[in-house]
């Protein structure tokens, strides 16, 4: 995958699918629009599933892990270490998105894209390392361009060997001490709002943290508007993509100011919005990721529902700039999935009560009155 030539097009939901879910929605033994959201799901997910009626969908989760050389910056409470160790736990099982996946019946798969460390990952880890973490992006571009693309391609490798398995519900999640730092100068990138609204605390630094996170953020945004003279960071951001697909801008930002598994998340939403497979966007890290996406390929968001809002700071107007309404609100700010993850019972109940619910017809009860 590169930033010169075009990718393969993104197909458009079913619309006749999505339809005629809404057909039958009209018709179940419910006032109209009293399931709220639910049915808006069910619709959405039918003209994305491809089925007015659709089954649950199996899904599978990736979690993506990488350091960054911004950690050296003080921004994160804990060491860059527990990267690798938090590799180990994943592999035995042991974390939020582990516990979570089990119980929802989900395979997980967690990839290595760039964890700093000389050692190969732990066993059940997928080895895709393309760099030992990233450059400190407050003194320089995260990655090199083509750091980025093998990046985006191994998310991309990641999505095709889920929906290759019999997947078609796809979950990603991530894994890397400093990375909301990353995360929240793409989202200012993106969204041109201020690091003061949208830096948060992360792993939980304390007010001087919290301040001085804010100062590398604004120095790394201030360093990557200094190398387009005369335009502002988020004009280059907006400017148009040269095949009207992918934007060059908005890969330049990503190498500059992301991170190995955000860009490796963004490789996966856009492959799955490729194969033309739903995706459950987690959280601040991932929606970062889905910025990123979105204006590489536009079209990608047609294939996006977030599964929840983080308690981070920022995740609201990434979540409002993308147009995405969240499943949850449970004030979590984990990372791994975990989020997305807790929605999938919320996906279950949508699907099973468009599915099982009896019609006005087949239970013999009055539809509503047409008004006189």
């Amino acid at each position: 995958m590169n930033n010169e030539s075009p990718s393969r097009p993104v197909p458009a939901p079913d619309a006749a699918a999505e339809s005629a879910a809404r057909a039958r929605q009209s018709q179940l033994t419910k006032p109209p629009g009293s399931l709220g959201r639910l049915e808006d799901l069910a619709c959405w997910l039918a003209g994305r599933l491809r089925q007015p009626v659709p089954d649950m969908p199996r899904c599978e989760v990736v979690v993506f892990a990488a350091d960054h050389g911004v950690a050296a910056q003080g921004v994160s409470a804990f060491p860059q270490a527990v990267t690798g160790q938090m590799l180990a736990n994943f592999a035995g099982g042991g974390a939020a998105i582990n516990v979570l996946a089990k119980l929802h019946d989900c395979r997980i798969e967690v990839v290595d894209v760039g964890v700093a460390t000389d050692a190969p990952p732990p066993s059940g880890v997928r080895n895709e390392r393309v760099r030992a973490g990233t450059r400190d992006l407050s003194e320089t571009a995260a990655m090199t361009a083509e750091e980025t693309r093998k990046a985006l391609a191994v998310g991309a490798q990641c999505a095709r060997r889920a929906v290759d398995r019999g997947a078609r519900l796809l979950i990603a999640g991530d894994m890397g001490i400093a990375n909301t730092t990353a995360a929240a100068c793409l989202i200012c990138a993106f969204t041109g709002v201020e690091p003061t609204r949208i830096v948060g605390r992360g792993t939980g630094v304390d007010d001087p943290g919290l301040q001085h996170k804010v100062a590398v953020v604004q120095a790394a945004l201030r360093r990557v508007a200094g190398t387009r003279p005369g335009r502002s960071l988020l004009d280059a951001v907006r400017a148009p993509a040269d095949d009207g697909e992918r934007s060059p801008a908005a890969f330049e930002i990503l190498r500059e100011l992301g991170g190995l598994e955000i860009a490796a998340i963004a490789g996966y939403y856009l492959e799955a919005a490729r194969l033309g497979v739903p995706v459950l966007v987690d959280g601040y890290i991932s929606t970062s990721a889905a910025l990123a996406a979105v204006r590489l390929s536009p079209a990608s968001l047609e294939w996006m529902q977030a599964g929840h809002r983080s308690a981070e700071a920022g995740h609201r107007v990434a979540l409002e700039t993308l147009g995405l309404v969240p499943l949850l609100d449970l004030d979590m700010r984990l990372g791994e999935g975990t989020g997305a993850a807790l929605a999938l019972p919320i996906v279950r109940a949508a699907l099973a009560l468009h599915r099982n619910m009896a019609t006005f017809a087949e239970a013999g009860v009055a539809e509503k009155s047409a008004p006189a």
